[in-house]
């Protein structure tokens, strides 16, 4: 056990940290800590991730309109686009840690390793609570650097960051990088697989149909057949679905312009590029930008 307050988590906001996942981009936007006490926090969306532990307690975890029950020991995720809300249970109060980030995959032409391939997956993950036991530890670690402050407790915070977001990709990812390396060459499940990865190292740059279906050595037709029935979604609709999805976190940095973020999510027509941004969202990317990524959808 470390011998200085759980709460003093919350001093990793002084730092700003931007890492490097393989070729994916990861920079770190916020830190909390909630006492185990009753709380809701309603139900809301965010641009970015938001990951929570919970430590003590147990309570409700709403996200797309399915409940989850959550206790201490377990990690919960919400990506970006998710409506969720947490509440906490009056006799038995949940108390967590959570953090946010944003996660932007490599572009093109990018080599895929391990850590890439688990990303990959992390981002279709569909689990959303798992065990995760061994958390407590790198957060108790993290807590004692950032309040003790020795040489190098930067440097040592960054390492511990890595793991922590590469433990909450390892708990909520079925497939692991190895093994879908290893699935059958012709099998509709490895075959999509190989079109998402195709679609997220390349969304800065114009995609057709017959770019995926040569990446796969399929014709259009059933290369759009096979996306659909796994994914539910058109490659194009994905792809924009996708793309805008990376527009919304980098609109999180106030430094970018929304020409630049247009440009880098493969939109060369910047008022295209708003149009779609206001129908997804309600709000132009400047607006969005503005409000920081995060919006409330009830509180009732």
């Amino acid at each position: 056990m470390i011998d200085v307050p759980r709460s003093r988590f919350t001093d990793l906001r002084s730092l700003t940290l931007a890492l490097k996942l393989g070729g994916f981009a990861a920079r770190m936007r916020s830190w909390g800590f909630i006492e185990p006490e009753w709380w809701r926090n309603y139900l809301h969306v965010h641009s970015f991730f938001e990951v929570c532990y919970a430590y003590q307690g147990q309570g409700l975890f709403r996200i797309n309109g399915v409940e989850y029950t959550v206790q201490a020991g377990e990690v919960f995720v919400a990506k970006p686009g998710e409506p969720h809300e947490i509440i906490s249970s009056e006799t038995d109060p949940l108390g967590i840690y959570f953090w946010s980030y944003t996660l932007v995959p490599p572009q093109s032409g990018a080599e895929h390793t391990p850590v890439d391939l688990l990303l990959h997956d992390f981002l279709n993950a569909r689990t959303w609570v798992s065990v995760a036991d061994s958390m407590q530890g790198t957060l108790d670690l993290m807590t004692a650097e950032i309040v003790r402050r020795e040489p190098g407790y930067t440097q040592v915070i960054e390492g511990l960051v890595c793991k922590l977001l590469l433990d909450t990709a390892r708990v909520v990812t079925n497939i692991s990088p190895i093994s879908s390396d290893q699935a059958a060459p012709d099998s509709s499940e490895a075959l999509v697989r190989d079109m998402v990865r195709y679609l997220h190292d390349n969304y800065n740059r114009p995609i057709r149909v017959r770019d995926v279906a040569a990446q796969v050595h399929l014709s259009e037709r059933h290369t759009n057949r096979l996306f659909r029935q796994a994914m539910g979604a058109s490659i194009k609709q994905y792809l924009t679905s996708f793309r805008l999805e990376i527009a919304a976190q980098l609109l999180l940095n106030r430094q970018a312009s929304v020409t630049e973020v247009a440009y880098a999510t493969g939109y060369n027509d910047v008022r295209y590029f708003i149009t779609l941004f206001r129908q997804r969202t309600g709000f132009t990317p400047a607006a969005f930008q503005r409000r920081e990524g995060t919006q409330f959808i009830s509180r009732c």
